[in-house]
């Protein structure tokens, strides 16, 4: 099995950590700024990983095979394309970059290599979303007219000190973290789209970056998507519809503090009217950083991937840098 070099130890290396674990491959080494977070979460996994004391000596370590890169936006293009340097397959957080002219340096140094690269856009590998997407290929429903989708929190005490509030670091505020993960969505279920409309105002947080997000995407083949991610949501949300000609998809909660992962489908019935309704849920622990870990694995075999790769990325940031500019 591949082994794994985890470069960044926060709440998101954590998870994807835990994930390869639960996948049987090995943790070969950690690193983060602070050498005591991953001491932590080597403990906390149980595993023997090398604690790394630079991100180059984790890309070289014996063993290693892919990198799993989760930092600050600033860093994530830099370090990606050290451990391409240095021989390692990758997976990067999203975004990926802070800018789309930034996200080349990575492009650059994946094209005419043999490395994959992929973007940890995990949101993909919900059992909620690939049912849907199942159902808006099989067309049985018809096409997509529209999609509406939120999807937000309320931060936390100070959330104005962290990085994220930090442009510099970040690139930006909401629209980067969680709205870029609705773009790729957006993507993801109906192809290419352009941008519409875009208003990013900063209504509570003291800070110098865009709390909310509200765009319009007009689809290549006709649907608009109506997108908000939020800062200020309070409780934890992630909806989503998605009406099709003869069907709405309402896809509901992430599992954990945004609620049961849901999908239920409102079917037109012939003479109209209410429609059929059939909800499926989902109470699992949150599979998908095992499931994007598990599809990265299964392309190096030779299989398709589902998961998100650099054009993905360089397509999700140039709406949002398109949307900065308005």
């Amino acid at each position: 099995m591949i082994g794994v070099a985890i470069v960044g130890c926060g709440l998101v290396g954590s998870k994807r950590a835990r994930a390869v674990v639960d996948l049987g491959a090995p943790v070969v080494t950690l690193y983060d700024a602070d050498p005591a977070r991953s001491e932590k979460l080597a403990a906390e996994l149980g595993i023997p990983a090398v604690v790394a004391s630079s991100p180059a000596d984790a890309f070289a370590t014996d063993g290693v095979e892919l990198a799993v890169v989760g930092a600050t936006h600033d860093a994530l293009t830099p370090l990606s394309v050290e451990a391409l340097e240095a021989g390692c397959h990758v997976l990067v957080e999203k975004p990926g970059a802070r800018r789309r002219d930034e996200l080349t340096a990575l492009v650059d140094a994946a094209r005419g290599s043999d490395l994959v690269v992929r973007v940890g856009f995990n949101h993909r590998f919900h059992p909620a979303v690939r049912s849907a997407k199942a159902l808006v290929e099989g067309r049985e429903h018809g096409d997509v007219l529209y999609v509406r989708a939120r999807y937000g929190h309320g931060g936390r005490p100070d959330y104005e000190r962290e990085w994220r509030a930090d442009r510099t670091l970040s690139g930006g505020g909401e629209l980067l973290d969680q709205g870029s993960h609705l773009i790729d969505l957006t993507r993801f279920l109906i192809g290419d789209v352009t941008l519409a409309f875009a208003e990013l105002p900063t209504l509570f947080w003291p800070m110098g970056v865009e709390d909310n997000a509200f765009l319009a995407l007009r689809g290549d083949r006709g649907a608009i998507a109506w997108l908000h991610a939020s800062w200020t949501e309070w409780k934890n949300l992630f909806s989503m519809e998605v009406a099709l000609e003869r069907a709405r998809l309402d896809l509901e909660g992430l599992g954990g503090s945004y609620g049961t992962e849901r999908l239920t489908v409102h079917a037109m019935r012939p003479e109209m009217g209410p429609p059929e309704s059939t909800t499926r849920e989902w109470a699992a622990p949150d599979e998908s950083w095992r499931l994007e870990i598990e599809d990265i694995v299964a392309e190096l075999d030779g299989s398709k991937r589902i998961g998100a790769g650099l054009d993905d990325a360089a397509a999700v940031l140039q709406l949002v840098d398109e949307a900065y500019q308005r």
